[in-house]
C-alpha cells in the first residue's frame, strides 16, 4: 500500500469546515418530479439524527454562552478557546450541525475501535451511513438565478517527511467528499493559500480561518459551503420600519422590523412561529417564539429532534402577520467539552484515541485536541446570508381565511433555523437573545 509522507508534529491535523448558507424555501411545496436522488428512508433517518445532534449542540452552546459572558472578538479574529458572540445585542448562538458533522465525518473515516463507536454514539448514526448521506447530499444541492448553494472540499498535508498518512484515508475522503488533495510546505504561503481558498469558496463571508500554521500541524481537511439567496418576496420599503426588541433581562432595543404576511403557521404547546420562503421554495427561514414567561433556553430544553421535525413537518395553512428583525451576528465556540459529554471521550484522549486509519506520527498517538466552530448570519429585506466554519484539530502525543389570523412578531428572544424543506433538515440552528 502506497503512503503519503509529511512533517513530524505534535498536532496531526486541523480539519476545517467553512460553511456559507442562506437559503430559499418552500417546505411541503415541492413538485413530485423534484425529489432528489437521496430522497428515501436513509436520508430521512439521517435528517432526524442530524436535527437531534443540532439541538444537543444548541442546548450546550447556550449553556456555555451564558456561563462565559460572551467575550467579544473582532469579526475576523482567529478561532477562540471559548464561546464568543460578536453581536453587541446579547447571547446569540448559531450552530451548523451540517458543518460540524461534515468535519467530524471526514475525521471519523480514519477512526477505529472504541474511538469510532463513541463518535457514532455522539452522532446518533454510523460513520458509513453519515458519510454516505452527506456525500449524496452535497452532490444534489440546487442552485438558480436568485439563490446559490455550493460546497467544496480540500485536503492539505505537509511536504515534510516524518508524518505518514494512509492513502486509503485520503482516497475515501476524495471519493465521498470530492476533496482536492494538495501537498505543501506548511509555511505562511500555505496559510494564505488555505485562507484564500476558504474565502473564495464562501463568497468572502469567512475571510480567514487560520491566523497561522503552527509548527506541529501536519494536515488540514477543509470543507466550504456558500449560499446566498433572496426571499421569495422581497420586503417593500413601507414594510420595514422601526420597532422594539425586548430582551429577557428587560432591556428594550430599537430595531428595524420587517413585516409581512405569511401562510405557513407553526405551533406547539409552548411556542408559535412560521415559515418564510426563499426563492423557488426549496429552503425556508423557520422561526419559533416561546410563549410569554418562558425563556428561550427553557423552550429549547423541551425539544428533541423528533419533536422539532414534527413541528416543521406539519405547518398549518393560516394567515400569519409576521415580523422579523433585521440582524447580523457572529458566534464561535470550542466544542470539545460538549462532544465529550455526548459520548466522544476517547477521541480526545491521547492515550486511548484510535485514529490509525488516518496515519501515524513518530511523535506519538493521534487524537483530537480541539473542535472549533464559528458562524455568521445576516437577515435583511432582500434575503439571508449565513456562514459556518468547523475546525477539528488533531494532535500527536503523547390565501387564507382572513377571519383566522395569527400574529407572530419576533420582538423578543426566539429560535430560528435555515431549513432544507425537502428533508426538514436544519442546516443552521440558532437563537436570538439580543440585536445590535
Amino acid at each position: 500500500m502506497r503512503k503519503w509522507n509529511g512533517q513530524t508534529a505534535r498536532a496531526m491535523a486541523l480539519l476545517l469546515t467553512a460553511a456559507m448558507t442562506a437559503f430559499a424555501a418552500g417546505c411541503g411545496n415541492r413538485d413530485a418530479g423534484q425529489a432528489s436522488d437521496i430522497d428515501g428512508p436513509d436520508m430521512e433517518a439521517a435528517a432526524g439524527k442530524i436535527t437531534d445532534f443540532g439541538l444537543r449542540l444548541l442546548r450546550s452552546g447556550m449553556e456555555e454562552a451564558a456561563a462565559s459572558g460572551n467575550a467579544a472578538l473582532p469579526p475576523h479574529a482567529s478561532m477562540p478557546e471559548s464561546v464568543y458572540d460578536e453581536s453587541p445585542g446579547g447571547r446569540n448562538v448559531l450552530l451548523s450541525p451540517l458543518s460540524v458533522l461534515s468535519a467530524l465525518a471526514m475525521t471519523a473515516n480514519g477512526a477505529k475501535g472504541d474511538t469510532q463507536s463513541q463518535m457514532e454514539e455522539a452522532f446518533g448514526i454510523s460513520v458509513p451511513e453519515l458519510s454516505a448521506c452527506l456525500s449524496d447530499y452535497q452532490r444534489t444541492l440546487p442552485a438558480a438565478e436568485k439563490y446559490k448553494l455550493s460546497m467544496a472540499n480540500a485536503i492539505w498535508f505537509t511536504a515534510e517527511e516524518r508524518f505518514t498518512v494512509e492513502e486509503d484515508f485520503l482516497k475515501k475522503n476524495e471519493e465521498l467528499f470530492e476533496s482536492g488533495i494538495r501537498r505543501a510546505t506548511f509555511d505562511s504561503k500555505a496559510c494564505k493559500e488555505i485562507n484564500d481558498w476558504v474565502k473564495d469558496n464562501t463568497d468572502g463571508m469567512i475571510e480567514e480561518i487560520l491566523d497561522e500554521i503552527p509548527a506541529d500541524a501536519v494536515m488540514y481537511l477543509v470543507n466550504a459551503l456558500a449560499f446566498d439567496a433572496e426571499w421569495e418576496r422581497i420586503y417593500r420599503d413601507n414594510e420595514v420600519r422601526e420597532g422594539e426588541f425586548k430582551t429577557e433581562d428587560g432591556n428594550v432595543i430599537n430595531v428595524e422590523m420587517m413585516y409581512s404576511e405569511e401562510s405557513h403557521y407553526l405551533e406547539d404547546t409552548h411556542a408559535t412561529g412560521f415559515l418564510k420562503y426563499y426563492a423557488d421554495r426549496k429552503y425556508a427561514y423557520a422561526a419559533l417564539l416561546p410563549e410569554e414567561g418562558m425563556t428561550v433556553a427553557e423552550y429549547v430544553a423541551t425539544l428533541d429532534g423528533e419533536k422539532l421535525r414534527d413541528i416543521l413537518s406539519h405547518p398549518t395553512q393560516l394567515h400569519v402577520n409576521a415580523a422579523i428583525p433585521k440582524y447580523e451576528s457572529q458566534y464561535g465556540t470550542e466544542l470539545r467539552r460538549i462532544l465529550e459529554e455526548m459520548g466522544m471521550q476517547d477521541a480526545f484522549d491521547s492515550a486511548k484515541a484510535d485514529f490509525s486509519g488516518i496515519g501515524r506520527s513518530l511523535d506519538g498517538n493521534i487524537f483530537i485536541s480541539r473542535v472549533l466552530h464559528k458562524t455568521y448570519i445576516a437577515v435583511d429585506e432582500k434575503g439571508t446570508k449565513a456562514g459556518a466554519a468547523t475546525a477539528v484539530e488533531m494532535s500527536a502525543e503523547g390565501a387564507m381565511p382572513q377571519e383566522d389570523v395569527r400574529t407572530v412578531y419576533l420582538n423578543r428572544p426566539f429560535v430560528y433555523m435555515i431549513l432544507d424543506c425537502e428533508h426538514n433538515l436544519p442546516l443552521l440552528l440558532g437563537v436570538v437573545e439580543g440585536i445590535s
